[in-house]
């Protein structure tokens, strides 16, 4: 019998699972330094030969979906009875404490020795969630800021920025909101951030998180067209001004790298082509094949996570830039776990379907190298 309790969020735990949480925050930390080794090396999905030294790079933009990172706490404008304790996921604050320093872990992994400069997260609940990553984990002796805001998405997820403070320095920042033709439909807004970094470039930042394929995927394909039409506006209205402006784009489409919302309406095109200014540019089209991406479905894997950029980005120039090469999925041993109905690995996810799996996230986070 547990005598000992101690309140953690909301909750009240029991001394056995505070001892369990100690001895799981030693195996974060010893995975964070194996990760980080890993790291280092560009272990990566799609086989490059390794990422920028930190000594190289000027920014390292890392994008990551965490799956449903919510508190244990009510959110009366927000659908988030399912992720409460007692809800149909049996959350807890426990789950809740294994999930925030897992996204930590993995975000530390993929940095190297130090994190990401830039690091852009989608289906974060709140600013609560937000600032137990940065303040509540390890994380905090880093002092990143963030950039967030409420979304009207009906499930109450966030897209937010986390950033270095001394590499990056925004000047202004915007969400565009989505006009969906149902009256009732809302989704996440498109966080823009306009900053500097600290060779005085200007840098026009987007995180998206399009909308879902929930109701069928040919049904819903009107809803990210929208979003792309929306985006397009944007980076064409900014790239009129300033026609060498340096643009990223990145976040989780929900739409493949060849989708229509991509190719047609966002107007991307291929690195292969002739790098024009004003133009975009997948760095991601050449991830996918049949044994790997950034999510997978029923055995087939895609590339929905992406990053976009403008055509100034890839010259080759004293300036800020980049390339296809610099640009990978991030899949090292402790993001993936084995695909017992299908072939090869999967993302080693918090849930399937209502079952709790333990894992970090359905996605893969991807990382691009500025310098």
């Amino acid at each position: 019998m547990d005598v000992n309790i101690y309140i953690y969020s909301n909750e009240i735990i029991t001394f056995k699972n505070v001892i369990q949480m100690k001895i799981n925050r030693v195996g974060v930390v010893c995975l964070i330094f194996c990760g980080m080794f890993i790291s280092g090396f560009g272990f990566s999905q799609s086989g490059n030969t390794g990422f920028n030294s930190e000594e190289d790079r000027t920014l390292r933009f890392m994008f990551y979906n965490v799956e449903n990172l919510f508190d244990t706490i009510e959110n009366p404008d927000a659908n988030d009875e399912e992720f409460l304790p007692g809800g149909t996921r049996n959350w807890s604050s426990y789950r809740y404490y294994q999930k925030k320093n897992r996204i930590y872990k993995t975000i530390m992994a993929a940095g190297g020795w130090r994190p990401p400069e830039l690091i852009g997260l989608c289906e974060i609940e709140n600013e609560t969630a937000l600032e137990d990553i940065l303040w509540n984990t390890p994380f905090s002796k880093f002092e990143y800021k963030y950039i967030h805001k409420n979304s009207p998405d009906h499930r109450g997820i966030d897209v937010a920025l986390l950033y270095d403070p001394t590499k990056f320095f925004p000047v202004s920042e915007q969400f565009i909101r989505l006009k969906l033709p149902d009256e009732y439909s809302s989704t996440r807004e498109i966080l823009y951030a306009k900053g500097h970094t600290v060779q005085s470039d200007t840098l026009h930042v987007f995180v998206n998180h399009w909308p879902s394929k929930y109701g069928g995927a040919v049904k819903s394909q009107p809803k990210r067209n929208i979003a792309a039409k929306t985006l397009k506006a944007v980076t064409d209205s900014i790239l009129k001004i300033e026609k060498e402006a340096k643009l990223i784009i990145t976040g989780d489409f929900n739409d493949g790298v060849a989708a229509e919302s991509i190719k047609d309406f966002l107007a991307v095109n291929s690195v292969e082509d002739s790098v024009i200014d004003q133009n975009l540019y997948s760095l991601s089209e050449h991830w996918l094949n049949e044994t790997q991406g950034t999510y997978k479905y029923q055995g087939k894997w895609s590339v929905i996570d992406q990053f976009i950029v403008s055509g100034s980005l890839l010259k080759n120039s004293n300036e800020l830039k980049t390339s296809k090469e610099d640009a990978d999925i991030f899949a090292p041993s402790f993001l993936l776990e084995k695909d017992e109905k299908y072939i090869g690995k999967k993302p080693y996810r918090t849930y399937i379907g209502f079952r709790y799996n333990d894992g970090f996230s359905d996605h893969l986070p991807i990382i691009l190298d500025l310098y």
